[in-house]
């Protein structure tokens, strides 16, 4: 008997309601298959069974509110994993015999993370009858947060591809099936394993207290857009959907307009990944919802280049990482922030939440998109313990390896446009963040120093902030203090 547990819910929260439950007593589960989706007052997280076997008793009901690591369910022990296969076996009997028997290994949708109820299958590395290493990467899901390989469970051939690319799968969905004893299956079985694809609709059950709070407020659900697993209505949106009528409607996109026939031969039309949409959806409502306005300065980086120039071979010899700048610029910002300090919070509801530490985000551009690897304690950090800790988080943003967990908590982000030749942007805000410096491309220009014309590397900074918790005053004090603990970092040393 294994028991199932309500899992870690996060900082600060210590309770939440059973939502929907997906298995009933009696049913056969898979390890890691969904069983249950709880709600808390800030995420929905879904709970993976963690053994297969059979559900066996339930003791949180649906609409029951739990604390952290209360029992929700027992599963008894049977062989939950062999009762799964049987409709294949039903829809694709010119199979033989040996196709579903013990030689085979089905390829599962590995955890997700919490919230992240489904992925979209991008890229397949082993076509049917190749052959297979334990733990050789199969395919590459995408999910709207980050990018997860799919290992090999086992050794073996390819035997069946069950998640085309470009398939949508939930996070218990079987992707492939690898054959120890090299059988691959018949072709005629394709067209079977597309059918499950036809029952993805809006018959699925909504959640509880979505229920409870549409019939309080009186909004009807065929109105409301779910963002649960199988699009089942959540209470956040229907929190969502109460306030939309008190806004504008948005106009409807306009149509396309029509394109001349040779222009259509020469275009190319690529649905947009999941990870693209994301970003699309976060600086749209990071427009909507804070009040953004950047304030400009510039920088000599004079004194920054020679110290940089003086000690970078020894620094690297001591450290094994190369001197930059980045490392300069998140030491002058965490300095700037202890004096503005509501540049590093954010606003929940109607309080503005002080942070007395800095997690900074740094922005990287990857194939995939823009990511944003956030450095924990960067306030705390040495020049070398800083360079590293990017250096490395870089290299897994361009190969896709960063967890959701590397991309949560930032509390200020720092973006360089400048390594791609930008010489001035107004940077958007990473929600719910206050602040975020863009950093630019160093010029050399002419420059008045007492009185004289000289020629000066110069890099224009640009600092977007939430003017409804950050005044102009502190945004320019700010950039003013970054401007100078980066013209002079001796002062950085003196804590001036």
């Amino acid at each position: 008997m294994t028991e199932v547990r309500v899992p870690t819910l996060g900082e600060s929260v210590t309770e939440a309601t059973v939502a929907t439950w997906f298995k009933q007593p009696g049913d056969a589960v898979a390890a890691d298959e969904m069983l249950c989706e709880l709600e808390t007052d800030k995420v929905t997280v879904e709970v993976p069974a963690p053994a297969a076997g059979v559900m066996g008793e339930i003791v949180a009901a649906e609409g029951e509110t739990v604390g952290v690591d209360a029992l929700l369910a027992v599963i008894n022990a049977g062989d939950g994993a062999a009762a799964a296969p049987a409709p294949k076996a039903e829809a694709a009997p010119a199979a033989a015999p040996a196709e579903s028997g013990g030689d085979s290994v089905d390829v599962m949708v590995p955890s997700l993370g919490e919230s992240v109820s489904e992925a979209t299958v991008s890229t397949w590395f082993k076509a049917v009858g190749d052959s297979v290493a334990q733990d050789e990467m199969l395919c590459e899901l995408e999910t709207d947060k980050v990018s997860v390989e799919v290992p090999a469970p086992a050794a073996g051939v390819l035997a069946e591809i069950v998640a085309a690319e470009g398939t949508t799968v939930d996070a218990s969905a079987k992707l492939a099936v690898i054959s120890s004893s090299g059988a691959v299956a018949a072709p005629a079985a394709a067209p079977a394993a597309a059918a499950p694809a036809a029952s993805t609709g809006k018959d699925v059950e909504n959640a509880p207290s979505a229920n409870k709070l549409m019939a309080e407020k009186g909004i009807d659900p065929a109105t409301v857009q779910g963002s649960g697993r199988d699009g089942r209505v959540m209470k956040e949106d229907v929190l969502k959907a109460a306030i939309a009528p008190a806004a504008a409607p948005a106009p409807a996109a306009a149509p396309r307009a029509p394109v001349a026939a040779d222009d259509a031969a020469r275009e190319e039309r690529v649905k947009m990944t999941r990870l693209r949409q994301t970003i699309a959806r976060r600086l749209k409502d990071a427009q909507n919802t804070a009040a953004i306005l950047t304030t400009y300065n510039e920088v000599d980086m004079t004194e920054a280049m020679a110290l940089r120039k003086q000690y970078k071979d020894e620094f690297e010899k001591k450290h094994g990482v190369r001197l930059g700048f980045m490392s300069f610029f998140t030491k002058a910002c965490c300095h700037a922030l202890k004096e503005v300090p509501e540049v590093n919070a954010e606003i929940d509801g109607t309080d503005i939440v002080y942070k007395n530490y800095v997690h900074m985000g740094i922005a990287a551009g990857t194939p995939q998109g823009l990511v944003v690897p956030v450095i924990r304690d960067a306030d705390k950090m040495s020049f070398a313990e800083i360079e590293k800790a990017i250096g490395e988080k870089g290299r897994r943003a361009r190969d896709g390896k960063l967890s959701m967990a590397e991309m949560q908590g930032g509390t200020f982000t720092i973006s360089n446009g400048g390594v791609y030749g930008s010489l001035m942007s107004s940077p958007i805000l990473n929600p719910p963040q206050s602040g975020i410096l863009g950093m630019h491309k160093i010029q050399d220009r002419p420059m008045v120093i007492n009185g004289e014309i000289k020629i000066r590397p110069m890099m224009y900074l640009a600092l977007s902030y939430d003017h409804r918790i950050v005044d102009g005053k502190g945004a320019v004090t700010f950039l003013v203090r970054v401007k100078e603990a980066l013209e002079d970092p001796r002062r950085l040393l003196m804590d001036l």
